[in-house]
């Protein structure tokens, strides 16, 4: 008598599917989409081409050009760059790309742009993927049910040369939003509540699925935000179940199969979904009224409060670490225990990253500046994640309604969220910014960098200070 089958998650599902082979407790894993940027790939193709090695697949790969590009001045190219090491990397990507006969999208070219904003814009990310790329928000692309994480630069060679990677399995982790999110509270808002609650590495060592009636109810882009958020948790990749939402996201898209192929694609994609029964290493219910739009207050994206609430005091906190991580983090963002978070005054404001530069972004943001004017002393920048984006908000006025607020609206790329190209803090500048990091010197050295949504964001650059749309009234 034939044993039932054991019922399996959607991690598993994927993982048993691209197994080459096992060896002593890893695994050599398949990967269908490698995605690249200028900044981890040259050294990874200088190794192929010492060895005299090619890529074993590069119709696999896509090359895009963001963390270094300026977000001004674009159509001069990447032989425009000022910056010397930025330039050179640029150079090489493009060089590199062509030689190996891999798809790239340069600079100026409208379908560039972040590498995961641009790579479910072009229907390259899709569910039951291994995904992979030198970046470690990667986790984005989890939000179509597919598994995405990143590299170093020795395992981009490796997956360049070999389409494969090495991998430990990771346990498997669920956490359950009930109920449904206020309609002021935002994906980010959620992902930093859980980030509060899970600690940064929280959920090291597993894979996270997200499920639960107010995941289901998140559009495409938000569930993007919320998985790009799971590396901060410490997990290795973030994953919500491909539904009709993901479905009607992807139909029509550059690399999507269309007829008889879409119905194939659309009956194997329904049958990843987690299966009734099957068991997880580790579960957390959260309850969506629960969330409330976050502010962070520290150097990592754990530290954070509501925007209705104070800085803690660090001597309240019992474990000895945190204490003193508290402590640090205060002295270097210049704050005192126990004063509001709100009505903190800013010098900037930063709306974009691999974050939260989507269209669905830039209309909640302009929807909360329309016919208002940024503070007189705030400097505040809008960067769309590409240039369809770019294209699709000026097709929809959204970048007259930022500059008419006093915005600078600028081209595509990471921008001020990395800190790699000329989109800097000066030391000691305070900035309100959408992106997913707020470690010290992250956004140049010494600035002072406080994550939340993009509706708060816009608010924050009206008021001068950090706010919520609503305190605008």
């Amino acid at each position: 008598m034939t044993e039932p089958a054991k019922a399996r998650t959607l991690y598993d599902k994927i993982w048993d599917a691209h197994v080459v082979a096992d060896d002593d407790g890893e695994s050599i894993l398949y990967i269908d989409l490698h995605l690249l940027h200028e900044v981890t790939s040259p050294q990874a193709f200088a190794a192929l081409a010492a060895s005299g090695r090619t890529v074993r697949r590069p119709e696999r790969a896509l090359a895009l050009s963001d963390h270094n590009v300026p977000t001004e001045g674009q159509a001069a190219g990447a032989s425009g760059v000022a910056d010397e090491a930025a330039r050179a990397q640029l150079m090489a990507l493009e060089i590199n790309a062509d030689r190996f006969g891999i798809q790239r999208f340069a600079m100026g070219d409208p379908r560039n742009g972040i590498v995961h904003v641009v790579g479910p814009e072009q229907g390259r990310s899709q569910p039951g993927m291994t995904i992979v790329c030198g970046d470690s928000h990667t986790s984005t692309h989890g939000a179509f049910g597919a598994l995405a994480f990143g590299i170093g630069t020795s395992e981009v060679e490796h997956v360049l040369a070999t389409q494969t990677i090495r991998q430990r399995k990771s346990r498997n982790m669920q956490i359950v939003v009930d109920g449904m999110l206020a309609p002021h509270v935002s994906a980010k808002d959620l992902a930093l509540h859980l980030l509060r609650a899970v600690g940064v590495d929280g959920a090291t060592g597993h894979v996270i699925e997200y499920a639960g009636p107010a995941i289901r109810a998140l559009s495409m882009e938000a569930r993007m935000t919320l998985c790009n958020l799971s590396i901060e948790m410490g997990a290795r990749a973030g994953l919500v179940a491909p539904d009709e939402t993901s479905f009607a996201y992807l139909e029509g898209r550059a690399s999507v199969s269309s007829g008889d192929g879409w119905g194939r694609a659309l009956a194997r994609w329904r049958a990843l979904a987690t299966d009734a029964g099957a068991a997880f290493d580790r579960e957390l219910r959260v309850d969506a009224a629960d969330v409330v739009p976050m502010v962070s207050w520290g150097t990592n994206p754990s530290q954070v409060a509501g925007i209705g609430e104070f800085v803690p005091d660090p001597s309240d906190l019992s474990d000895l670490d945190a204490r003193a991580s508290a402590e640090r983090a205060l002295a270097y963002m210049g704050l005192s225990p126990g004063q509001p978070i709100a009505g903190e005054r800013l010098d900037r404001v930063f709306i974009g990253s691999c974050t939260n530069s989507r269209i669905e972004d830039l209309r909640v943001a302009a929807a909360v500046v329309r016919g208002r004017c940024v503070a007189p002393h705030i400097r505040a920048m809008v960067v769309p994640g590409s240039g369809l984006v770019k294209r699709q908000a000026e097709a929809e006025g959204l970048d007259v309604i930022f500059t008419a607020a006093g915005f600078d609206w600028r081209e595509p790329g990471c921008s001020l969220c990395v800190g790699m190209n000329p989109d800097r803090l000066a030391p000691g500048e305070r900035c309100a910014s959408t992106s997913n990091r707020n470690f010290e010197n992250r956004q140049g050295r010494g600035g002072r960098t406080h994550l939340m949504s993009p509706a708060l964001a816009a608010a924050s650059a009206i008021a001068g200070a950090i706010a919520s749309p609503e305190m605008l009234d």
